[in-house]
């Protein structure tokens, strides 16, 4: 079909929900003159009312002017019926997420509007080819999914099914960013970008929870420290559990049951037991407390004559060593950077950085006594950072002691490989690898979508660049020696050295 114009077109949304209006109230901030239509009766008008209050609500603020509002809510008209918007350009579907539903949508819409009329969904893990079928023209259905809360957040992705006509697709990406929006291509398949490649942030942390490795609370501080806006299991409970593990659910059946996309048992309880999160009172945890404050890790000070010596080179070893400096008063640090492995001596023990080997099996292989393998260091001073240690009585607190003395909130965890940020760096990275490997996205359009979808601190293709494709395939090799199975395999893309 040609590309039409949708510069001003005239927009139907339908589904009058928090996604739809949502929608409806970019498209009208745009410029568009907006139809939104709900099969509930009146529900469009009673979402309008409440659209106006809470945009009035920014007037007070003075975040927006009294006549913008206005403009913008005359712009916005609630239909009773479909056929009163049969004269729409675009359509843009935010309904329940059911594929016959959907479908069936669809065909009716496609019998009332003109034939040049973009028909876009909102699905967030339905498959775009899947709900064009039936149509007569599947060329001109595309998806358009948004990130809730949609006027705040920037990443709109454009799915294209396997009919889905290339001007179509360029179209909608062209006028999402008309919309102030960052577009990402993608290819229709299960989770998109954002919520397939999401999915080992939460599930990583599912894995060491089943194992006990570590609490809630732990798991959330560590992840909070690496960057991440919030930990996976107060996301969890924002998100919903049932929500969350509906998601995981049709990701792992979607993808033929792949055994890296698992649901998790522990999830599963929290859905069982109705623990949904924030929502029903509590999840992981108790609201609206929410999460604990953690008790610092026991240590004593750090002596005074303790002899650090900073191995290896790179920026974690960098960072190390201008740690130790400013613990010595200024005094540099001394360096041993030929050596294979990023750490700290201590007298006759090693604390070194996670390549992924728990710490007994390091002791085993490089023959001495006292480890701790700790995990990526936090992006703020005074981060917290995972450590586990093997050894003398002594030696778990003498580290924890140093690390603390260096600027690190210390948290002993149980002796898992690759312990918690590392282990779910990679694993992001990896699924990032195989979207790309598989032509879902490009790694510009991975890093972006995760950056500004579920607004991560970097891209998966970023951490790559600074954790380097050695160490991130050692890590996921360290995995699938302890787990074997599929779940941990290195994605081809990363094994063939064909990313950075």
């Amino acid at each position: 079909m040609s590309q039409p114009a949708l510069n001003q077109a005239p927009v139907l949304v339908v589904g009058a929900g928090i996604m739809g209006m949502g929608i409806a109230q970019v498209a009208a901030q745009a410029g568009h003159a907006v139809c939104v239509y709900d099969t509930r009766p009146d529900a469009a008008a009673v979402a309008k009312d409440k659209l106006a209050s809470s945009l009035s609500a920014l007037v007070t603020k003075g975040k927006m002017t009294a006549e913008a509002v206005q403009a913008l809510l005359q712009r916005i008209t609630p239909v009773a019926h479909l056929r009163d918007a049969a004269h729409v350009r675009l359509v843009v579907e935010a309904i329940v997420e059911n594929l016959q539903v959907k479908r069936t949508l669809f065909q009716e819409l496609e019998g009332m509007v003109g034939d040049d009329c973009i028909l876009a969904t909102n699905t967030s893990s339905l498959s775009v080819t899947a709900i064009a079928n039936g149509l007569k023209h599947p060329a001109r259905l595309v998806g358009m999914h948004f990130f809730n809360p949609v006027p705040l957040m920037k990443l709109v992705e454009v799915v294209s099914g396997l009919q889905t006509d290339a001007q179509v697709a360029k179209a909608i990406f062209d006028l999402a960013e008309r919309w102030g929006k960052t577009a990402v291509h993608a290819r229709s398949t299960p989770g998109f970008i954002v919520n397939r490649i999401a999915r080992p942030y939460y599930a990583e942390t599912l894995a060491l929870l089943q194992e006990q490795a570590a609490a809630p609370a732990q798991m959330d501080a560590l992840l909070r420290a690496a960057g991440f806006r919030m930990g996976p299991c107060e996301l969890m409970d924002l998100i919903g559990h049932d929500t969350n593990f509906s998601v995981t659910q049709s990701v792992f059946e979607a993808n033929f049951f792949d055994r890296r996309f698992t649901p998790s048992l522990v999830q599963r309880e929290l859905v069982d037991g109705g623990l949904l999160g924030r929502k029903s009172g509590q999840g992981f945890y108790v609201y609206p407390d929410g999460a604990p404050a953690l008790a610092p890790c026991a240590t004593s000070a750090l002596s005074a004559q303790t002899t650090l010596v900073v191995h290896g080179s790179g920026a974690v070893a960098d960072r190390l060593a201008e740690a130790v400096s400013a613990h010595l008063g200024g005094k540099p640090a001394s360096r041993a950077s030929s050596s294979d492995w990023v750490g700290l001596q201590v007298a006759t023990g090693q604390l070194r950085l996670t390549d992924g080997r728990p710490a007994r099996q390091v002791a085993q292989d490089v023959g001495v006594s006292d480890i701790t393998v700790f995990d990526e260091l936090p992006t703020v001073t005074g981060g917290a950072l995972a450590f586990a240690s093997v050894g003398s009585a002594d030696w778990a607190q003498l580290s924890a002691a140093v690390l603390q003395a260096l600027g690190y909130a210390p948290i002993q965890v149980a002796d898992a490989p690759a312990l918690v940020v590392a282990r779910t760096l990679a694993m992001l990275v990896n699924e990032a690898c195989d979207a790309v490997l598989q032509g879902v996205c490009s790694a510009d359009g991975a890093d972006a979508a995760m950056k500004l979808g579920v607004n991560y601190p970097a891209g998966p293709f970023e951490w790559l660049a600074r954790m380097g494709r050695p160490r991130v395939v050692a890590i996921l090799h360290a995995l699938d020696a302890c787990y074997r199975g599929e779940r941990y395999r290195v994605s081809p893309l990363l094994q063939r050295g064909a990313v950075a």
